[in-house]
């Protein structure tokens, strides 16, 4: 008995597969970057949170917020003639938000003493969702 069947897998049965792992991948892939989008929000909210709370430190110091002109900067670096800054007020240097731009600071702020704000995935005011601006208002 000769048998001259090769094994392997027939060109019907690899399409077969690739269409099920592409209808696996479209049900499965914007799930799994929703998620990514959601954590990258979260951390944006815990540094405005951290901020803040480096900032209410930096006051309870010197008796004021940085000026706008001042920055964030403030925190890690004694600005000049600030006699009672005790700082560095962060373990590590200010971050930028989750999409790699520095958080805006206002003092005295149109929302209340101080303002932070990330301007979400697109960096502009307003939008939706991932879009939408972080503040600590």
């Amino acid at each position: 008995m000769n048998s001259s069947r090769q094994s392997g897998f027939t060109l019907l049965e690899l399409l077969v597969v690739m269409v099920i792992i592409g209808l696996l991948a479209a049900y499965v892939g914007p799930r799994y970057f929703a998620q990514i989008g959601k954590s990258e929000v979260k951390t944006a909210k815990a540094q405005i949170v951290a901020l803040e709370k480096a900032l209410d430190q930096y006051r309870i110091d010197t008796g004021h917020f940085p000026t706008t002109e001042q920055g964030l900067a403030a925190l890690m670096v004694r600005p000049p003639n600030e006699a009672k800054w005790d700082g560095p007020y962060l373990t590590k240097t200010v971050p930028d938000d989750p999409w790699g731009r520095p958080y805006q600071y206002k003092s005295p702020g149109d929302h209340g003493d101080i303002d932070i704000i990330s301007y979400g995935k697109d960096g502009r005011p307003g939008g939706d969702g991932e879009d939408a601006d972080l503040t600590n208002w």
